[in-house]
């Protein structure tokens, strides 16, 4: 029966909600009920960090995995790479960029705490500057990774010489994000510490 679920990706996320679901349900039932406030905010930040993991895990998906192994990949079979797997990541990769961004502003709203974030006042400083470092990265996303990538998967028609300029520019701007991904982790987290 669990087989039946778990071989197909949609029913492996729906029953995982509904675990998810049922776990929420205990912890309101046995524990101290704080009000739909409460599970409004625990409902944004749940989903704020659910997009982070896919927008990073793609991100480092990209740097760690697939940019270094095309190296490997014999000519012929790079087609299949840039036709089938790299647009679907990227189509993950954009959004999630998205979500996560919007998520992360509308708990900040919520929580009463973006005006302090965005000014780095003394209380929100920490958190403020991940929120600049993570802005910066999803201008890069759509601003010029997903642009270039778009010549490089030949959705754009170019040039071999356009398409060679597009793939370094897709690089850098991939690298430089993966460099800011790693203090904005450190804003985010270290705001939830007694020594921010």
């Amino acid at each position: 029966m669990l087989s039946f679920f778990l071989k197909d990706l949609r029913f492996s996320l729906i029953l995982g909600l509904l675990l998810s679901f049922v776990f929420v349900f205990f912890i309101i039932y046995f524990g101290e009920f704080q009000g739909f406030t409460a599970i409004w905010l625990w409902f944004l930040r749940f989903g704020h960090v659910v997009s982070g993991i896919i927008w990073l895990g793609l991100l480092y998906y990209f740097n760690f995995v697939q940019i270094p192994s095309m190296k490997e990949i014999p000519e012929a079979q790079k087609p299949a790479v840039n036709k089938y797997i790299a647009p679907l990541a990227l189509w993950w990769f954009r959004w999630s960029a998205v979500s996560t961004i919007l998520l992360g502003l509308l708990l900040a709203q919520q929580q009463g705490y973006l005006l302090e974030a965005f000014l780095l006042s003394n209380s929100h400083w920490a958190i403020g500057l991940g929120m600049y470092i993570g802005i910066i990265m999803f201008l890069n996303v759509w601003l010029i990774i997903w642009p270039n990538q778009k010549i490089v998967l030949g959705l754009i028609k170019s040039d071999n010489k356009a398409k060679q300029y597009a793939s370094q520019q897709a690089l850098l701007f991939s690298r430089i994000n993966t460099v800011l991904s790693i203090p904005m982790l450190v804003s985010m987290t270290v705001h939830q510490n007694l020594f921010a």
